[in-house]
């Protein structure tokens, strides 16, 4: 037998034995009553420790501009119930969305169950309508509230602005792509429905007289069926959409026309050859008098309700256009939600969502987003230079070097980041992910106006190879941070103007996670 196992033995043996000193000893327990009282009231702060994530969001709360909310409130009739403090109700939903608590009603349920909630709030509980009242009045401040995030992290050294990244991620909307109808699909059941509803009206009617002989005349317009108010309602829907599809399709045609009339005027202009000129100035005239008759023939009711579709966002970048026919229509496919007539199909590593292109610029040094976006558009190649933009009026200073993937290249995004003074390395192509551009170890001539070639030798440089190989690993944890670590998959409010100031919070947030790290690392 081991001596390990005979020791083992022995010492059991002598903590069971009757005679063991050990056998008549009790464990105790540390005292623990869930009904004992407080002599004197906890301090709050003592609940949570010393730099407790709670606590920096309220000091960072006290060096925000909230003076757009206040102004808002002080707005108001001061008379009915007072509202709760401003600054803690940013407190609050900052630090919701910090840790990846995003609807109301789970934010005022932790007001109640969560330690962290309850210091932020002060023991107070906001109802998760007035949570959600605030979020959504006042979704536009919290928007600039990015800006102020972004210049914090610039004075604590966390961005250089030496190499950013740009990305997009497509982000689920709050609305169905099932809700979701084509423009073909719309005639079609317009007309189906308004069968359906003149056989209903048929029936009701004969039912009406023969009711009306049994018992006399006499109908009240509650009386109508309600399966045909189901159907009179439904297609008033469609009806709707269809005017809104209209509308937009006619502005995305008028403006197609009058681009192409600026085109030919140009060309009237700069020609060398006088019968071309002469041909792009006729050119130019029909197409200034199409555009002009297709928007005299739209009366004041063909406006839809949404004046910002196909037009530029806030932000400075391009939406969706309804695709538009030469007469001004819509193509049969052009699609609207019922939902949220803002949100987008879009595509999104093969499968396909009901939602919105969202945008992110990021600096190498810590992954600070320093310019961020919301569009319904599906292509990127036209956000990179109101990101740019953005990122300048954020930062007071231009990037030096600047990164993307194939979404983001056309040549009049080159020729726009070299009029800023941006070296900007872009791929011209896709290529499977994780791989970088071949090898070029001699240099080829490439034509002076051939944009692509360019960019393309550029990549193929040692520089822009050790360059490029890091966009990835400065934009695309990000997006990971957002939607992994933090979960937020979908938006909650409707409406391009509303998503724009939603992901303007949750990148604030991530910005002040950022701040937040690297003061608790230091």
């Amino acid at each position: 037998m081991q001596p390990l196992t005979l020791l083992t033995g022995a010492l059991s043996a002598l903590l069971v034995h009757p005679q063991s000193p050990w056998s008549d000893a009790v464990k105790t327990y540390r005292p623990w009553n869930v009904e004992q009282a407080y002599l004197l009231p906890p301090s709050p702060s003592d609940w949570l420790d010393e730099g407790h994530l709670a606590y920096f969001v309220l000091d960072i709360v006290k060096e925000l501009d909230l003076s757009a909310i206040s102004r808002a409130i002080n707005g108001k009739d001061a008379r009915g119930e007072k509202p709760y403090s401003p600054v803690m109700m940013v407190a609050l939903v900052l630090y919701a969305y910090s840790v990846g608590v995003f609807s109301s009603r789970r934010i005022e349920r932790a007001t109640y169950e969560d330690i962290a909630f309850r210091v932020i709030t002060g023991g107070q509980h906001p109802d998760h309508t007035r949570i959600s009242d605030f979020r959504r009045v006042h979704i536009e401040a919290f928007a600039g509230l990015f800006k102020q995030t972004v210049q914090l992290c610039q004075e604590a050294g966390l961005v250089k602005l030496g190499i950013v990244a740009i990305d997009g991620t497509k982000v689920q909307g709050n609305a169905s792509k099932h809700k979701a109808m084509s423009y073909e699909r719309m005639q079609e059941k317009e007309k189906r429905l308004e069968q359906e509803i003149a056989e209903l009206l048929a029936r009701a009617e004969q039912t009406d007289q023969a009711e009306d002989e049994r018992f006399g005349e006499g109908q009240r317009e509650e009386d109508l069926p309600a399966e045909l108010r189901r159907r009179e309602g439904r297609l008033e829907k469609i009806r709707a959409a269809k005017r809104a599809l209209e509308a937009q399709a006619a502005r995305t045609r008028i403006a197609e026309l009058e681009e192409q009339a600026a085109r030919n005027e140009e060309t009237a202009t700069t020609h060398p050859d006088a019968t071309e000129r002469k041909r792009a100035a006729t050119r130019a005239k029909k197409r200034q008098e199409q555009a002009k008759e297709l928007s005299d023939s739209r009366s004041d009711d063909d406006n839809d309700d949404n004046p910002t579709s196909g037009g530029p966002t806030s932000q400075g970048l391009e939406t969706h256009q309804t695709p538009a026919t030469p007469e001004g229509t819509p193509r049969p496919k052009a699609q609207h939600n019922f939902t949220d007539p803002d949100s987008r199909i879009q595509e999104s590593g093969g499968a396909f969502l009901q939602g919105y292109n969202a945008q992110a610029m990021v600096d190498a040094e810590s992954q600070v987003v320093v310019a961020q976006a919301v569009t319904n558009l599906q292509p990127d190649n036209s956000h990179l230079q109101p990101m740019l933009e953005q990122t300048q009026d954020n930062c007071s200073a231009l990037p030096e070097v600047a990164l993307g993937d194939a979404g983001y290249w056309k040549p009049d995004n080159a020729a726009a980041a070299e009029e800023l003074g941006v070296d900007l390395y872009v791929s011209t192509k896709r290529r499977k992910h994780g791989t970088a551009p071949p090898d070029s170890p001699e240099p080829y001539p490439v034509a002076a106006d051939d944009a692509r070639a360019q960019m393309t030798a550029k990549l193929q440089t040692n520089e822009g190879r050790a360059h490029y190989a890091r966009r990835k690993a400065i934009v695309e944890p990000v997006f990971g941070q957002i939607k992994e670590c933090r979960g937020f998959r979908r938006f909650l409010l409707r409406g391009l103007p509303k998503v724009i100031g939603e992901w303007s919070l949750v990148t604030a947030t991530h910005n002040l996670l950022k701040f937040y790290r690297a003061q608790t690392a230091a």
